[in-house]
């Protein structure tokens, strides 16, 4: 992120050099010279300039998505300095008072003129405001600008990925508030629809609809959006999509007008609470009960790929929501097909250097593959679990682990993006290839020594790593 700071002050441009970065881009600019040159000789970028001309603006390339600071040390000029930032089309305004007797007056004052600026003091620096403002001024940029996009559109599609999950589903409900739109003007969609029990006694609770859409219906909408999900999910599909909301690692080979992927976030609804809280967006117990089963769901309760954020909008969203819906939902993990499932992975799988993996043959859905690969994680001595099995005519491969071994998403990457698709984060990933793919690349393999020739690529994958370790404490 970029960060222009009009300051007068060494101790102020030292002060944010300090709290702004490595976060933000900072560049400084000051009216003296002789100050400029000293601080640029400092190793500060830094450049002498008029701070109460429009030009002086556009040259520094201030744009609607520039953060601009402003010092506000009681001298005069500050307004014809915000006017000229105002003219050369910055937005994102923050003044920063410096011994400022009376701040609020101070603030009230510049706020009559400049409705939108926002008003710091030296102390607020320390504590974090002044990123956390930031943060929160660009994604209500961000919003606001897709918001306009999509306001004149007849008919939205709300687009997730197959057999879509609880972040899938809640990220679809929340975008559709965001739109201010009903389920007729936004509709939320996928391609192959909810199957697995956890996520139907979702829809069902929750009264979630996620209409069967078939990919030649997707031109009929004036405006595309995706969430939970990326349009290389939909090969020879859709190559466009209006908006990408993802938590997931960003792909190349589409066009996107705007998207926002944040991929060290442990689910898609975390970064659609961050928009709705951006814009002061109200949340109904509905939507907040979906978000918060949600990051639940995607952080398996913050055991897997959660950070702050993720917790910051767990809190947020807890007295919004329905505790008692969310323990429903969670009722439903276990079914006697699944249970079947279990015991076959159990008698055909093999375990070693305490990777366990099995190959499950034919199998109804992917949900019940990604089932037996969490379950089997949580066995004593299990540190990977690698298991697959045959879905119309494809493999499909969940990969799970502690998350502090070698990275899940970079093995699966490795043997499979060759030959279909495949991805994911350090703790889980996922791999979906034609059957065909796999067998002309690793040969016509019965059952058992499918399992067998993918143990042997994990532990190939896994020593690759640990061999040069082993030299290190030889010598």
């Amino acid at each position: 992120m970029r960060c222009l700071a009009v300051c007068r002050s060494e101790v102020v441009i030292r002060t944010l050099s300090e709290v702004l970065q490595p976060s933000f881009e900072v560049e400084f600019l000051v009216e003296s010279k002789l100050l400029a040159r000293r601080l640029h000789d400092a190793g500060l970028n830094v450049s002498p300039a008029d701070p109460k001309r429009t030009d002086t603006y556009i040259k520094a390339d201030v744009t609607p998505g520039t953060c601009v600071v402003v010092e506000d040390d009681g001298m005069r000029g500050l307004r014809r300095t915000l006017e000229a930032i105002r003219d050369a089309g910055g937005t994102l305004v923050y003044v920063l008072g410096v011994g400022i007797p009376h701040a609020a007056e101070r603030e009230e004052q510049l706020k009559s003129a400049f409705p939108e600026l926002s008003y710091l003091t030296m102390a607020e620096l320390f504590g974090g405001p002044l990123l956390t403002e930031f943060s929160r001024s660009l994604t209500r940029l961000k919003v606001q600008q897709y918001q306009r996009f999509f306001a004149d559109a007849a008919r939205v599609l709300i687009l997730l990925h197959n057999d879509p999950d609880p972040d899938a589903m809640a990220s679809g409900l929340a975008l559709r508030n965001l739109l201010h739109r009903t389920k007729t003007t936004a509709v939320i969609g996928a391609i192959r629809g909810v199957t697995r029990p956890e996520n139907l006694r979702m829809v069902n609770l929750l009264d979630i609809h996620v209409e069967p859409i078939r990919p030649e219906q997707i031109p009929e909408f004036d405006r595309i959006a995706m969430v939970d999900v990326q349009p290389h999910y939909f090969p020879g599909v859709i190559s466009h999509a209006d908006l990408v909301i993802d938590h997931h690692p960003e792909q190349t080979g589409y066009s996107a007008v705007y998207k926002d992927i944040r991929t060290d976030y442990g689910s898609t609804s975390t970064i659609l609470c961050e928009h709705l809280r951006a814009v002061d967006e109200k949340i109904s117990e509905r939507t907040a009960t979906a978000m918060l089963y949600a990051i639940k769901s995607d952080t398996l309760f913050f055991n897997r790929q959660a950070t702050r954020v993720d917790v910051d909008a767990f809190s947020y969203l807890y007295p919004l929501a329905d505790a008692m819906l969310i323990r429903k939902m969670e009722g439903a993990e276990i079914t006697a097909e699944r249970l079947n499932y279990v015991l076959k992975a159990n008698q055909q799988g093999q375990m070693s250097e305490q990777i366990f993996c099995t190959f499950l043959g034919p199998t109804p859905r992917e949900d019940v593959i990604a089932y037996i690969a969490e379950f089997y994680l949580q066995l004593e001595n299990v540190k990977w679990t690698v298991v697959s099995g045959i879905v119309n005519d494809s493999l499909v491969m969940s990969v799970r682990n502690l998350g502090y071994s070698r990275n899940a998403g970079d093995f699966v990457r490795r043997y499979f993006a060759d030959i279909g698709s495949a991805g994911g984060h350090r703790a889980m990933a996922k791999a979906v290839v034609p059957f065909a793919a796999f067998r002309d690349k690793f040969g016509t393999l019965r059952a058992d020594q499918v399992t067998g020739k993918v143990l042997s690529l994990v532990l190939e994958f896994l020593h690759e790593h640990q061999a040069p370790e082993r030299k290190l404490v030889k010598a």
